[in-house]
């Protein structure tokens, strides 16, 4: 199967990225209190611009799916689904914002995507009785960005779901289902959606891929622990948590166009996965959606050392069973 591609690194985050440490004394949080951490602090990094130097998009504009004209066969998009509205968000447009904030059919969510990861995932944006907003920190976690909610600047991690520090430290995210796919597959199945534009209020070459190159690499910008070696570091995995319990599913392993089950977790998950439109899609035994990840190895991996890997066949690893 043919990838689509994902994002040469822009020559200025490489740059900063050389000059600055490779790790971050607490000290140096970049106006992030770490003082109560959930991580050891010098697992946290710069990634290189500073906070809201990659900026969120606050105001998303839409156009209706028929009349886009300037996304192709090779562009994907990360889709959210409520209350009979369907709105596509391109990738092209993720790689250089990294965080859409929104609100669907009354929902706000806030919608992300780490190019360094290659992990799309939607949370809803209210805690605790609060609609938070949030912004791009500057700072990873395991080569993963991490989020800070504008009200009490907490730092959130995108694939751990969590806030690592601040007033909102140790508090989970809600982590909603969304729909991964190619444009073309997108645009065929939700023809009346409503599709993320590039009016977004900065100036971006949203033409210009700037990660190109990123995937192929072995290697990664930043460090993340290597729990796990059954897989090349940057294959692409289908990673969810269902019962409080991780699983993996390597994409390039699966059955291509028919449902199949796995057993996780004392129940049981139907998948399809449609290789052609790089679109998988998990429910529970009751039918609701999961939600699910499509991110490289060593990223789950990194936040789930523990996580079940499945291996075809209905069959599935954990770490002890290697």
């Amino acid at each position: 199967m043919q990838r689509p591609p994902l994002p040469a690194l822009p020559a200025l985050p490489l740059l900063l990225a050389a000059l600055l440490p490779a790790s971050l004394p607490a000290q140096q949080g970049l106006g992030f209190d770490l003082s109560n951490a959930t991580v050891p602090p010098d697992q946290i990094r710069r990634g290189g611009p500073p906070p809201d130097g990659i900026p969120a998009i606050d105001e998303p504009r839409f156009t209706p799916a028929g009349e886009v004209d300037w996304l192709g066969p090779a562009d994907t998009v990360l889709g959210f689904v409520r209350g009979g509205e369907a709105r596509a968000y391109p990738v092209r447009i993720l790689n250089w914002h990294e965080i859409v904030n929104d609100t669907v059919a009354g929902r706000p969510i806030a919608v992300t995507y780490c190019p360094l990861c290659a992990s799309g995932m939607i949370f809803s944006r209210e805690v605790g009785g609060a609609i938070l907003r949030f912004g791009v920190s500057g700072l990873l976690l395991h080569s993963d960005m991490l989020l800070f909610d504008r009200s009490t600047r907490s730092l959130w991690s995108q694939i751990g779901a969590d806030a690592i520090s601040g007033e909102y430290a140790g508090t989970r995210l809600e982590w909603l289902p969304s729909e991964q796919m190619s444009w073309p597959a997108w645009r065929d199945r939700y023809p009346e959606s409503l599709v993320l534009n590039r009016d977004t209020g900065h100036d971006r070459n949203y033409g210009r891929d700037p990660y190109r190159g990123y995937a192929e690499r072995e290697g990664t910008l930043f460090p993340a622990p290597r729990h796990r070696e059954e897989l090349p570091r940057k294959a692409l995995v289908a990673g969810l948590l269902h019962g409080g319990e991780p699983l993996a599913l390597p994409l390039d392993e699966l059955p291509a166009g028919k449902a199949f089950t796995v057993e996780h977790a004392g129940s049981t998950l139907t998948l399809r996965y449609e290789p052609e439109a790089f679109r998988l899609v998990v429910h529970d035994a009751t039918g609701q959606p999961v939600p699910t990840v499509q991110s490289f190895w060593f990223a789950w991996q990194s936040f789930y050392p523990d996580t079940v890997l499945w291996e075809g066949g209905g069959s599935t690893t954990g770490p002890h069973d290697r």
